[in-house]
């Protein structure tokens, strides 16, 4: 059963779609004991900071994972407070967000971080860039059991974490690459984060930045998957505390179509998505390749949370 806050737009769809969504009053988090009180014991409770630019689009995506594990989940979308808003009006924010500060002093199972579209900015000049490192240090601390950084929110918790620096593509990487993972990893964390994923899985990326293998920690940090054309996808501490994923698993299928023309509307540099379309053919259709590989790793994450 998947919980998410009464009337979110994206509850409705995943029941048209099939999915078990139960919603529940945001308020009800605010006091632990209420919060205990109002899910099944042993239901994840995961924090959501939402910072892709069309809110209710990655609520979607990530809802659509949550329910797909076929766990337990509370999904609770929060936000830094004093920020507003270009492309979600501040009504739909107030309705269904929580201010990270009002559930600071309690834990909870899982923190994902997703990508914004700051890329172009040093991570200093990010506005919310102190209240962002905030919430870092908070689930280091023992906020939650894992946390996950997806896209420029894993490039910002590799510099934040590590000093792991980002660097600007001659191009926009752009499509679905093949990601390879090790064979001789032991760790029980990183093998549970790998189960039933491919030696070989695709995974969708749309970014001008990237982070090198080379920058990595030889000791702290395992890098999971690889792509020879698109780099770093996959990376983890050994305890599986922290989590980071350069793509986007989560993406539904016309995401990046959707992409593509909004760039060509705008007279922006873009190619088409490589390895997105049969036979790099867009009258041939979509090729959802990765859609097993995003099921077994967002249920494999929320196994490292437990």
């Amino acid at each position: 059963m998947l919980y998410l806050p009464q009337d979110i737009p994206c509850a409705s769809i995943l029941h048209a779609e099939g999915a078990t969504v139960s919603e529940y009053d945001k308020q009800c988090l605010l006091n632990a004991a209420d919060a205990c009180a109002a899910f099944p014991n042993g239901a994840k409770k995961i924090l959501f900071l939402n910072i892709m630019p069309q809110k209710a689009v990655t609520e979607l995506d990530i809802a659509r994972m949550m329910a797909a594990s076929g766990q337990d989940v509370v999904l609770i979308p929060i936000k830094i407070a004093g920020q507003t808003y270009k492309t979600t009006p501040m009504e739909h924010m107030e309705r269904f967000y929580l201010d990270f500060e009002e559930l600071e002093s309690q834990t909870f199972d899982g923190l994902i971080i997703t990508g914004a579209p700051v890329e172009h900015l040093p991570f200093e000049q990010v506005r919310y860039w102190p209240q962002l490192c905030h919430i870092i240090d908070w689930a280091k601390a023992g906020g939650v059991r894992s946390t996950l950084y997806i896209c420029w929110g894993a490039q910002a918790g590799l510099y934040y974490n590590y000093g792991i620096p980002k660097y600007p593509l001659p191009a926009k990487r752009f499509g679905i690459f093949t990601h390879r993972v090790p064979t001789e990893l032991t760790a029980p964390s990183l093998v549970c984060l790998l189960r039933e994923l491919t030696l070989a899985f695709p995974m969708p990326h749309s970014r001008h930045t990237e982070v090198r293998a080379a920058d990595f920690p030889h000791h702290s940090l395992h890098i999971l998957a690889e792509s020879e054309e698109s780099g770093v996808g996959l990376a983890a501490t050994e305890d599986g505390r922290e989590v980071y994923i350069t793509g986007h698993l989560e993406y539904e299928p016309h995401t990046l179509e959707n992409e593509y023309r909004r760039d060509v509307a705008k007279s922006l540099p873009i190619h088409l998505p490589e390895h997105y379309y049969h036979h790099d053919d867009p009258t041939a259709g979509i090729c959802f390749s990765w859609k097993e590989a995003a099921v077994a790793f967002y249920r494999n994450w929320l196994q490292l949370c437990e």
